[in-house]
Formats: structure tokens, C-alpha cells, sequence
């Protein structure tokens, strides 16, 4: 086949089916408890749990000679600081009598969680003479913890070099367990913790697969940590692509890894567990690249648990999902996350083609084979469609040119595999090849004119046309750049439509990081390639590059909230791409790429540092939104852990970077208008006064005001709130339609950008 091992644009953690359950009546659940009702006998919040779980066992009258060994065995997790409650493995009678339990508040179902990058920062600007890094010593004491699959500890990527001490505050460890050392952590890796009595309890038969240890047997954590805050490593490639010096983000920021995601699943109650862990031990961002698809907010363990998370000042950045292009895709549309969009780099990877006549024409390529065919040419011969496998097979030792018509790539390069052609051209006029390049035969994607040229030179040859290849080139400054990955999930959130989603785009297409040396990265012919740098795709990969930025802003600004770190990335992200033309989507035919795609703009460290103005949230707002979206008290309770919510101020109207409004109503007229009013706090992060004046960019079918036009700070910290009112038909005749509300201050000549989106989408998502 043509593909790799793996392609990543989707990773999967259910491959459990080779997995028997030996408790097929029983299941994982999650149950969420009122401490306000725990008996002041019991010392600790545990000790009240498994006296619950007791009594609900000898209840359902399931219980065996010894009840409290029975619910101590069943008990999975106790939960700290994400929940008020514990997950534990229970029968359907038994989960019926635990209802009735004091305290009881609710429980869900444990569900199964999917997983969703050396010249990254040069991308983002960050440098060493000026801005984040400079400023931040590089985010020399924050420190990230990475919910994943683990990790390679003697990864270079991993050294401590320049690192100084563990900082004080400091509360995790390093566990020992299966080739895997306590003293494989240093003053760069502080922290390697494992969890995955969820997964065993769902499938005991897991023990005889699963390594007790935060060793990564998949690589993908190994990946995601070193992109957010690998050390320097020199002399970094794949396979001679991407040439240079790795390093991470944040490239002096502490790594701590939770292992909750493993080779035979992944559930929730491991990853609330891993979460709970982290805000203990007192990490500072928290990097999630994984989510749960189309379930509610108060039935998201994602989301409740990232809300404890929120309480304690963690900030938390979240992958948007994999299942793009289509709209209505992503997960972690959670109001109090950044959820990151991926977009492509100004980086291409290339091979060459050289004509018998000279001529050298530059192609995309990501084989990484052998090919000895560089300096010496060999017969080259035009196919057209590649459509004949037989024939194809009956090629002698030639180059095969197949010109791509009517969609047909896909079949081309399969079969070009199956006929085991010696190598291929492919002429196509895809912009987005990213899935094709990486074949594990020669070959080499040639753009429309660039084929033209090789089918003239073939076709005019008076001899037998020849041809050499060259691979394993790295280009720079590939423009337009950046792009949203095609693969990318887009907006609105089905949890929370009334916050737009996702909040912002980072690189996350081939994005190079530390890799085990042990698990392989690709084929050739029957062998398996390893390598100690990756290039993989996906939101996985753009989510730590946030995390990374999220790090260096905390560094820089110990006393911001995570909703003001959010809203100084958002707002002073880029919507241009480095042509100075709106940032376009693969996904859409390159057509210019709507804030459902990539949020408020494509990241912008340096200019985060500074961002003027922000959008600041509490708790509370969050609960008003709660309030707003219908949630019972029982279910913001889940969410919050307290009892007593205040719905006094219901609104949806959260204080967010964004506006999105619904014009959606059914069976109305088109000529009947409808305004949608946004109310916005801002504060000024600024030194000393100054003077904002609103610019909103024209919207087709809609008209936006802003009351006033002008905030005057006259101090720090001050605030200035203002209306946002958008007028519209109530059924909008386009789906979809944006532009900008941009605050400037022309003497410091900041801009505090904010995205607006006017939508006819389904009105199922806002009922």
C-alpha cells in the first residue's frame, strides 16, 4: 500500500478490539457527589466514598462475604480537584442503588477519548534578540504538563541543559515503572506519572498488554511535549528533511507527563485522573491534545475536569479535532479552554527532477528511500492516467509520468505502488498533497506547468527521454503561508454555540519533534524505518505549539488569568498570510478561510506579549452562560462543584475576544430584520493612557455598530466596557458571513482584533 506507518492526521486510541472483557455486566462510571452532604465522621472525602459505595453494594444485594473489600476493588479514582466524587467499575443495579445514596449527584457513563512539531518558531517569530523569548528567559520555571501517551525520556529534547533547579513549588514525581527510572527525570522532565486503572477495569485482560510506566510506546506524547518545550537538539531531520536545530516553544519550560492514553485505549476516568494530578502537583499549562465528540458540557469529563483546572489558574490549550473540512466538526468547544485550529508553515519538502536536457523542476516529496538514481538518468515515459494497472506492471526499469484527471490521484499512486513501478511523476494540479507525498516509492508531485514541461521534453525527445530524481530538499518561505489544514474540525461548538470556536490557529501540518527511536515511522518495501524526529500532522501538533506560546505569556505575565492569556493570543493574531491576502483553507478550495476554520487568526507570540487590551472572565461568567445554555442546577453543579449557583445573571453574552450570531430562524422572511446585541468588558493592560478608536470591517447582508466608538484609559487595569450590536435578516441568505471589529490606538499603534460571524446555520445548534 502507499501509506505509512503512521499518517496521524487522526489518531485513534479504541484499537481494543482484540481485548474480552470478563465483566461484560459491569462498566466505568463517573459519579459526581455533593460534599456539602458528607458526614463529618469520615476523615477524608475518600474514606465517604468508599463507605457510598458500600452501602450501595449491599444494597443491590451484590455483595459478596466482604462488602467494603468488594467497593474497595471497584473503586477506580478519587478526585481532588476536578470533580467532587470518584469513578468506579459498577453493574447496572449497582449504579441504580448508588442513586439513592446521600449526596449522590449524578453519573456518566466513562467514555472513550481520540487523540487528535525544528523551524515552528522561527514561523511564529519568536527569536532571541526580542520579544517572548528574550523576555521570558525562554519560560525558564513554567511548567507544562502533557496529558498523553507517555514519553521517550532520553529523547535530546529532553536534556537539562541550561535548565536551572527544579523550581520549589514543585509538588509531582517521577514514577518508577517499566523501563522506566526515576532517574530518567532531570531539572527538565520534573514530573512522569502513569493512569490506567479506567482502561483495566473496563478490560482486564488489558494487564497482559499494558507496561505499568510512562514510557511512550506510540509516540505521539513524545511528539506533542517536545513541541511545546523540547530542549535545543542540533542536527535534527527526517530523513534529511527539515534539516536544523529542534527545540520547543517554550524551550526552557519544565515538561511534566501524565500517561493516560495507551496502545489498548483511552478513557476518561484516566484522563480526569491524569488532570487531577497535575493541578495537585502544580504545573501551570496544561497541553490536551484529545477530545470527546458531540456530547454535552455537563456529560464532557474534558470539560468538567478542565473547569477544576481553570479554578486553580491552570491554563489549559485543547486540540480542535481532525474531521474537517465540514463545518459543525470540532470537539472542546468548551468556553474556558483555547481550542486550537491547525494551519500549515511556509516550509515544503521537495524533490527534484532533471530532464535529460538539464532542465530541473522542483516537485513535493516526502520519500525518504533509497535512490541511486540522483546523478545517473534513466528512461522516463508518459502514462497518462495511470489507470491501467497491467500495463503499468509491465514497465521495465522506467520512470512513470502519470497526469492526474478528474480527481483520480489516490487510485494513481496506488497503483503506481501495486505495479511496483521503479519511480513516479505525478502531475496534478492538488494544492494540498500532504496526504500523497509521503509514499514509500520514489516519487514526486509535479504542479500543472511543471508537468507540461516534462510531457514536452518527453514527447519532443528525438532519443529515448531520460530523467534523474533528486530527493530529501527542504524549501523555505513557501507562500501563501499560513494555510488551514484541510483536515482541520471547524465551528460552531455543538456544547456551546453561542462562543466561537475555535479560538485561534497554530502549525500543525508536518511539523518535525522528538520521536522513540524504537517505534517506526515508516516502510520500505518490507523493512521498518526508525528515526529520532517525526513529522506528523494534525491538531494534536498545533495544540502544544499553543501551549507553548500559553507557557512564555504566563512567564511574562505571572498575574493574568488564563482567560486574559486567551484573549492577548487571540486578539493579536494575524488573518493575513505572509502575502498579505486573507489566510485561505485548503479545506475550501483555498477560498479565504472564515473564523469557523482558524478563530480569531493564526498565533502571534511576540505581539501577544504586548496585547493592549483584554477580555478578562470569572468563574461566575461561565456560570452564566451555564445558566443561559438551560443547564439545570444538578448539571452546572457537575461542572462546578457547588451546589449554589447564582443564575440571577443568566446571559450568554460571555466576556469573549469573538461574536457569533445566529440568523437562523425558521419559516421567517428575509426582509424582517432582527438585531443580536454583545456586551464586552475590556481592561487595559497598557502602561500608562490610551485612546482605542472602533473599526469595523464591512459585512455583507449585516450592518454592525459599536457604542461608544472610542474608551479612553486613563490608568493600568482600568476597564471600559461597550456594545456590539449586529443588524440582519432573521435568515441569512449565506451560510456564513465575517469580518472584524478591530480596536486601534493610533499612537501605540496596538490593534485589539476580534473576529465577527454572522451564520444561517442549522438552528438545531441554538435551540
Amino acid at each position: 500500500m502507499v501509506s505509512h506507518i503512521p499518517y496521524y492526521v487522526c489518531l485513534t486510541f479504541f484499537s481494543i478490539s482484540h481485548l474480552v472483557s470478563t465483566l461484560a455486566e459491569s462498566d466505568n462510571y463517573i459519579i459526581h457527589m455533593d460534599v456539602s452532604e458528607k458526614p463529618k465522621d469520615f476523615g477524608s472525602h475518600q474514606e465517604w466514598y468508599l463507605s457510598t459505595l458500600t452501602s450501595a453494594l449491599e444494597t443491590s444485594k451484590l455483595s459478596t462475604t466482604n462488602s467494603f473489600s468488594t467497593s474497595t476493588s471497584k473503586l477506580i479514582y478519587s478526585y481532588t480537584h476536578v470533580i467532587d466524587g470518584f469513578a468506579a467499575s459498577l453493574s447496572l443495579s449497582e449504579i441504580e442503588a448508588l442513586k439513592s445514596s446521600p449526596g449522590f449527584v449524578s453519573s456518566i457513563k466513562d467514555l472513550p477519548v481520540k487523540a487528535d512539531t525544528t523551524h515552528s518558531p522561527d514561523f511564529l517569530g519568536l527569536n532571541g534578540k526580542s520579544g517572548l523569548w528574550p523576555v521570558t528567559d525562554y519560560g525558564q520555571d513554567v511548567i507544562i504538563g502533557v496529558v498523553d501517551t507517555g514519553i521517550w525520556p532520553e529523547s535530546e529534547s529532553y536534556n537539562d541543559k541550561g535548565i536551572s533547579e527544579v523550581p520549589s513549588r514543585w509538588k509531582g514525581q517521577c514514577e518508577f515503572g517499566t523501563e522506566f527510572n526515576t532517574s530518567f527525570c532531570n531539572k527538565k522532565l520534573i514530573g512522569a506519572r502513569f493512569f490506567n486503572k479506567g482502561l483495566i477495569a473496563k478490560y482486564p485482560n488489558a494487564t497482559n498488554t499494558i507496561k505499568n510506566s510512562t514510557r511512550d510506546t506510540d509516540g505521539h506524547g513524545t511528539h506533542t511535549s517536545s513541541t511545546a518545550a523540547g530542549n535545543y537538539v542540533q542536527g535534527a531531520s527526517y530523513f534529511g528533511y527539515a534539516t536544523g536545530t529542534a527545540r520547543g516553544i517554550a524551550p526552557k519550560a519544565r515538561v511534566a507527563m501524565y500517561k493516560a492514553l495507551w496502545d489498548e485505549g483511552a478513557y476518561s476516568s484516566d484522563i480526569m485522573a491524569a488532570i487531577d494530578q497535575a493541578i495537585l502537583d502544580g504545573v501551570d499549562v496544561i497541553s490536551l491534545s484529545l477530545g470527546i465528540d458531540g456530547v454535552p458540557l455537563h456529560t464532557d469529563p474534558i470539560a468538567i475536569a478542565t473547569f477544576g483546572a481553570l479554578k486553580k489558574g491552570v491554563f489549559v490549550s485543547t486540540s480542535a479535532g481532525n474531521r474537517g473540512p465540514l463545518l459543525g466538526t470540532l470537539h472542546n468547544g468548551i468556553p474556558w479552554v483555547l481550542t486550537v485550529a491547525a494551519g500549515t508553515m511556509d516550509r515544503d519538502y521537495n524533490g527534484v527532477v532533471t530532464l535529460g536536457n538539464g532542465v530541473q523542476l522542483l516537485g513535493s516529496s516526502l520519500y525518504i528511500g533509497k535512490w541511486n538514481s540522483s546523478s545517473n538518468k534513466i528512461p522516463i515515459v508518459f502514462f497518462d492516467a495511470c489507470d491501467n494497472l497491467k500495463a503499468l506492471q509491465k514497465v521495465a526499469y522506467k520512470i512513470v509520468v502519470c497526469q492526474d484527471k478528474k480527481g483520480s490521484l489516490s487510485n494513481q499512486v496506488q497503483n503506481a505502488y501495486d505495479a511496483k513501478v521503479v519511480a513516479a511523476v505525478f502531475i496534478t494540479n492538488v494544492t494540498d498533497l500532504e496526504s500523497y507525498i509521503r509514499t514509500s516509492f520514489p516519487s514526486i508531485f509535479l504542479n500543472m506547468k511543471n508537468g507540461e514541461t516534462v510531457k514536452d521534453y518527453i514527447k519532443t525527445s528525438e532519443s529515448n527521454p531520460k530523467a534523474s530524481l533528486e530527493f530529501k530538499k527542504t524549501t523555505l518561505g513557501i507562500k501563501p503561508s499560513p494555510r488551514v489544514s484541510s483536515y482541520s474540525s471547524k465551528g460552531p461548538s455543538i456544547s456551546c454555540p453561542f462562543v466561537l470556536k475555535p479560538d485561534i490557529m497554530a502549525p500543525g501540518s508536518l511539523v518535525l519533534a522528538s520521536w522513540p527511536p524504537k517505534i517506526p515511522v515508516a516502510y520500505e518495501g518490507s523493512s521498518l524505518l526508525y528515526s529520532e524526529f517525526n513529522l506528523l500532522s494534525g491538531t494534536s501538533m498545533s495544540c502544544p505549539q499553543a501551549a507553548g506560546v500559553a507557557a512564555l505569556l504566563k512567564s511574562a505575565h505571572p498575574d493574568w488569568s488564563p482567560a486574559a492569556i486567551r484573549s492577548a493570543m487571540m486578539t493579536t493574531s494575524d488573518a493575513f498570510d505572509n502575502t498579505l491576502n486573507p489566510i485561505t483553507d485548503l479545506g475550501d478550495d483555498n477560498h479565504p478561510a472564515s473564523p469557523f476554520a482558524f478563530g480569531a487568526g493564526h498565533i502571534n507570540p511576540n505581539k501577544a506579549l504586548d496585547p493592549g487590551l483584554i477580555y478578562d472572565v470569572n468563574a461566575q461568567d461561565y456560570v452564566n452562560v451555564l445558566c443561559g445554555l438551560n443547564y439545570t442546577n444538578q448539571q452546572i453543579q457537575i461542572i462546578t462543584k457547588s451546589a449554589s449557583n447564582n443564575c440571577s445573571n443568566t446571559s450568554l453574552n460571555l466576556n469573549y475576544p469573538s461574536f457569533v450570531a445566529f440568523f437562523n430562524a425558521k419559516g421567517s422572511n428575509s426582509s424582517f430584520k432582527s438585531v443580536r446585541e454583545f456586551h464586552r468588558t475590556m481592561t487595559n493592560v497598557g502602561e500608562g493612557q490610551s485612546t482605542y478608536v472602533a473599526s469595523v470591517t464591512p459585512i455583507k447582508e449585516i450592518k454592525v455598530s459599536v457604542t461608544p466608538e472610542k474608551l479612553v484609559f486613563k490608568n493600568k487595569n482600568e476597564k471600559q466596557s461597550f456594545k456590539l450590536s449586529i443588524e440582519g435578516p432573521q435568515k441569512l441568505k449565506e451560510q456564513l458571513v465575517f469580518g472584524y471589529l478591530r480596536w486601534v490606538d493610533s499612537a501605540s499603534k496596538r490593534v485589539v482584533s476580534s473576529p465577527i460571524v454572522a451564520t444561517s446555520y442549522s438552528s438545531e445548534f441554538v435551540s
